[in-house]
């Protein structure tokens, strides 16, 4: 099957994932902290390089997770291929990832607050830790004042650029971050959940119809799964004795 274009949008975030080819650790052996701390240094410096707005950001023994707004069609593509290639030179030998890096546009005002619980979640789901905020690699520290004051804005001044979404949950930092708690907390249903899944793993737009209608018309390529089954056949009218 051929591969999807990748799809791109100015100023539209985009929910991506890139897995390794072989994790760093087992879930039940013990954190590599080193290695989770070298592939935060690279990623703050490859945000900056590659100019990515990144407004959430998760590290795994498995994966690499980001919500971004990239300043071009290629920004994100050069970041992942960037950290495959550092990884690759003092990390690990041979493969780096184990595919092409998944990625789906999330519509501003609708997805991108969802999405980030849903990136910042994993952890929990995954059984990392009981708590979002207690996986040190991630933005839901910064996000939820959990971090550390100290900690937090070091965060944000040197990699995170936090979407509008996020500023509207209040007018200081401290009721953006108890706003966050809250919903974060609070989880995302099941239908959520399935949608992100749905458009990160088809690589589709994840969004309601209107933003949906508008985005199909700005690319060649389907932007959402087509409907099961086949296509119905069109009734066929007799008008001979007409």
């Amino acid at each position: 099957m051929a591969r999807l274009p990748r799809l791109y949008a100015p100023q539209i975030p985009q929910l991506v994932q890139a897995e390794f080819a072989s994790p760093l650790a087992a879930v039940q052996d013990p954190t590599p902290q080193d290695q989770l701390d070298q592939l935060q240094q690279w990623l703050q410096r490859d945000v900056r390089e590659y100019r990515i707005a990144l407004h959430g950001w998760l590290l795994l023994n498995d994966r690499i997770t980001l919500l971004a707004t990239a300043d071009d069609a290629q920004g994100m593509a050069r970041l992942i291929q960037s950290l495959g290639r550092r990884m690759a030179a003092g990390m690990r030998h041979g493969r780096v990832f184990a595919g092409r890096y998944r990625s789906a546009l999330v519509e501003p005002g609708q997805w991108v607050l969802p999405a980030l619980i849903w990136l910042e979640s994993l952890p929990v789901r995954l059984h990392y830790v009981d708590e979002a905020a207690r996986w040190p690699w991630s933005s839901a520290g910064a996000h939820t004042g959990l971090q550390g004051p100290q900690a937090a804005a070091a965060t944000d001044r040197t990699l995170l650029t936090d979407h509008s979404d996020y500023w509207h949950g209040g007018n200081t930092p401290f009721a953006r971050q108890a706003y966050y708690r809250e919903r974060l907390s609070r989880g995302l249903s099941a239908s959520q959940s399935a949608r992100i899944d749905q458009a990160l793993f088809g690589q589709w737009v994840l969004g309601e119809a209107d933003f949906l209608a508008h985005m199909e018309s700005q690319t060649t390529r389907r932007i959402a799964p087509a409907p099961r089954g086949r296509p119905r056949k069109a009734k066929v009218v007799d008008v001979s004795n007409a």
